[in-house]
């Protein structure tokens, strides 16, 4: 008797490929890589799986790397190199450190205003606990590093162990330049340090820089405003800028990728003529999810996906299974329920958008769901697949 449905849903498969270097034809290395493992592992391509890639590797194959010089001469032709304010950057080492040294190198003097408890993305500076206790109100209440120290002491990161006050002072001051930290969630603040300023924070950027130009800020940038252009032939990103780099080397970062809408669908055109089956092709970056543990906001890359296939534009249209299953079938079971369940999916709105029976399904993007779903399976680490392949993620309760 044949089966009324499949028993699995969506699969998610790393894909081991060679390891990328600047130059490889990254196209066809994914594309035989995914073919390979298809013939290895057993299984087929279908319609609609995904193809994803991730941003380090592309942007790797582009050779998109710059150095600390490079931001350093850039920032300094941006900025006059005087006094410039450095506001609301993440605390990471691998995300922010080689950029700070840059901006540090192109100045004379850093005045780095942190935001605290927290920085945007939810790493730490102390706790909401220790400003409860110290009486400080950190939406109004702007704090020196001595006060700071004499508040709450040294407190390193709960997951690296770093002191982030102390290591970018001590980033800072081995560049050559002179430091000067303060802790403050108002933009405006820093206007009462230097005119000159660098937004660092990464989704709250636009609001962040019109505050400051509406205040009378006489140099605004971001770090999406840094390496918009080559500098002496470095890597850059025309839309990103720094924002999105990554620690390559002590010296060096890898940005965000360049363009890159021709490599996905490329990547889709080369499947269609060796399978017939029609693909979506994604590039992925950090995905948008949050660690409950550390308060940690995984998304330090300005989007998920760089690039995308057009089939990947939107947000799922789905019915939420147990709101029907609870609500307009409870007095119905087994197959009876099965059934009108079926039947209530192959008959849903092409747009379900504030309908009841859609309430508590996930409204964002498609390419942020697949592609922090990518972020997972890939890891950052040691894995070896930069390559996944999302199989089953269009399909429902009714697909054969």
């Amino acid at each position: 008797m044949k089966s009324y449905q499949r028993k699995v849903g969506t699969v998610s498969r790393g894909i081991r490929c060679p390891i990328i270097r600047q130059g490889d034809n990254l196209a066809e290395i994914a594309v035989n890589s995914v073919l390979e493992a298809a013939q290895e592992e057993g299984f087929s391509l279908r319609d609609r799986d995904v193809i994803c890639i991730t941003e380090s590797v592309v942007a790797r194959s582009q050779g998109n790397y710059a150095s600390v010089d490079d931001i350093a001469a850039d920032v300094k032709a941006k900025t006059g190199g005087g006094t410039v304010g450095v506001i609301f950057p993440i605390l990471s080492r691998n995300r922010f450190a080689i950029c700070l040294r840059g901006i540090a190198k192109g100045c004379r003097k850093i005045v780095l205003m942190l935001s605290y408890p927290s920085d945007e993305v939810g790493n730490a500076l102390v706790s909401w606990d220790q400003v409860d206790e110290a009486g400080i109100n950190p939406y109004s209440d702007v704090l020196d590093e001595k006060r700071y120290r004499e508040l709450f002491g040294s407190n390193p990161h709960e997951f690296t162990g770093v002191d982030y006050v102390a290591y970018y002072r001590e980033l800072i001051e081995n560049c050559g330049a002179e430091a000067e930290i303060i802790f403050a969630n108002r933009p405006k603040t820093i206007l009462e340090y230097t005119d000159t300023v660098i937004a660092c924070d990464i989704h709250t950027r636009k609001r962040t820089k019109r505050i400051l130009r509406d205040a009378g800020a006489r140099v605004v940038l971001g770090l999406d405003d840094i390496l918009t252009q080559s500098v002496g032939g470095s890597g850059f990103n025309a839309r990103y800028g720094l924002l999105g780099s990554n620690k390559a080397t002590e010296d060096t970062v890898k940005l965000f990728p360049q363009e890159c809408k021709d490599l996905v669908v490329g990547i889709q055109d080369s499947i269609l003529k060796a399978t017939g089956k029609h693909v979506e092709v994604m590039v992925y970056g950090d995905g948008a999810f949050k660690d409950p543990q550390g308060k940690i906001w995984e998304l330090a890359d300005p989007v998920v996906s760089p690039a995308f296939t057009d089939g990947l534009v939107g947000t799922p249209n789905e019915l939420k299974l147990k709101y029907l299953a609870d609500n307009d079938f409870a007095g119905l079971s087994g197959e009876a329920l099965r059934d009108a369940i079926s039947a209530s999916i192959r008959a849903k709105d092409a747009d379900l958008k504030g309908k009841m029976a859609s309430e508590g399904t996930t409204p964002r993007q498609l390419t942020d769901l697949i592609g922090s779903l990518c972020d997972l399976t890939s890891g950052s680490g040691d894995k070896g697949t930069p390559i996944v392949l999302v199989q089953g993620y269009f399909d429902n309760y009714t697909s054969e």
